[in-house]
């Protein structure tokens, strides 16, 4: 018997105890996805094939019925190590949310014959934005965290009817649920979604420390020098790990060519910013989003902390980032978002920019997936 055809097969998350696989059949198709010694069989034409109840920091192989291994769908994957010391706070985030917009895979001075096509929903579809949003919140009410943070490009153009659509969605989330602007916020009003930044939250041993990046008017990044003062005074006051959030993200510290109109935080600013890390070790990592993709850099300048880019929500891979923060470290897990509306359009999505947005916004496993230790 021939195997069911399999498209864009993906180990898409990795956990502690869980492996998700999502990959496409036709309608209708059953097909079973094997990690270690439990499988799961699920039903086409959209497989989230989620196999739990398995043991931290162990070898797992991978495999879905007459499917061969490759790049995004590894023989093999390793749960998550469980941090030590106890559970401090869990957290969710989102981030490039864009209620509002229309046109997905437009380019600013590109044609949309060289990397088309642009995708917009279809005739009685609600707005893209909606559903993947609505997919995220459903998800993230769930897992119940004890904080939300949403990291900016909550609008696309920036306009109040599109801040107040996000507001009433996020806002189910309840008080948990805080924000901050990025670079599509500012295009018309300096100060909308701001809310104080930069601010601190407390989530039980543990402080999430959310700063402001946004240059209005603009789309590339900093962080003033009155925001690294702050940052620094809150990193000398507090005792346990310290999480820095902000929409844009930084210069890699090792590069040699300064690029002044560099799309995140220039690298001056960016310098100043590792400069505070490497003086406060009780600085554990910084998050941000602005690039649409899963990317992790380092730097022995800053004292190997992982500076991290998670993808975003509204578009392939369609996704929100859960974190279990523990008193000797914390786990990252990306989580695709799996309701089927939005599983229909991020596939739909998949092959923007001449198929070259898959490997550029999914990255590699161990960058969406990965447990940090101090």
């Amino acid at each position: 018997m021939t195997p069911a055809p399999v498209r864009d097969a993906e180990v898409m998350t990795v956990s502690e105890d869980e492996v998700v696989v999502t990959f496409v059949t036709e309608p209708g198709e059953q097909l079973t996805t094997r990690v270690g010694e439990r499988d799961v069989t699920t039903v086409g034409p959209h497989h989230v094939a989620r196999v739990g109840d398995l043991d931290p920091g162990q070898e797992h192989s991978v495999s879905i019925d007459g499917y061969p291994s490759d790049e995004f769908l590894p023989a093999s994957v390793h749960t998550l190590e469980v941090p030590a010391g106890r559970l401090l706070a869990t957290l969710a985030t989102v981030n490039d949310v864009h209620f509002g917009e229309t046109e997905c895979g437009r380019l600013d001075g590109v044609m949309e014959e060289e990397l088309g096509p642009v995708l917009r929903a279809l005739p009685g579809e609600p707005p893209y934005p909606e559903t993947m949003n609505r997919g995220a919140i459903a998800e993230i009410e769930a897992l119940d965290p004890d904080a939300v943070l949403v990291k900016g490009d909550l609008t696309n153009l920036g306009t109040e009817e599109e801040y107040a659509a996000f507001l009433a969605a996020y806002g189910q989330l309840g008080e948990r649920m805080r924000h901050v602007r990025g670079n599509h916020d500012a295009m018309l009003d300096a100060s909308m979604a701001l809310q104080g930044a930069p601010y601190a939250i407390d989530v039980g041993g543990a402080t999430l420390a959310v700063l402001d990046t946004v240059q209005p008017g603009i789309e590339r990044g900093q962080i003033t020098v009155e925001q690294l003062h702050w940052l620094d005074d809150i990193a000398a006051t507090v005792t346990g790990p310290l999480l820095v959030f902000g929409h844009h993200h930084l210069w890699d510290l090792d590069a040699m060519d300064r690029g002044a109109d560099y799309f995140g935080i220039n690298p001056d600013d960016s310098d100043a910013f590792g400069a505070v890390v490497s003086a406060r070790e009780n600085i554990v990592a910084y998050f941000a989003g602005h690039t649409h993709r899963n990317r992790i850099r380092r730097s022995a300048r800053a004292r190997n902390v992982p500076f991290v880019e998670v993808s975003c929500t509204k578009d392939y891979p369609g996704v929100w980032a859960e974190y279990r923060i523990y008193e000797h470290g914390f786990t990252q897990v990306v989580h695709r978002i799996s309701a089927p509306d939005a599983l229909v359009w991020t596939e739909r999505t998949r092959p923007m920019f001449a198929g070259l947005y898959r490997a550029y916004a999914l990255g590699h496993l161990d960058h969406r997936c990965f447990t940090e230790t101090w």
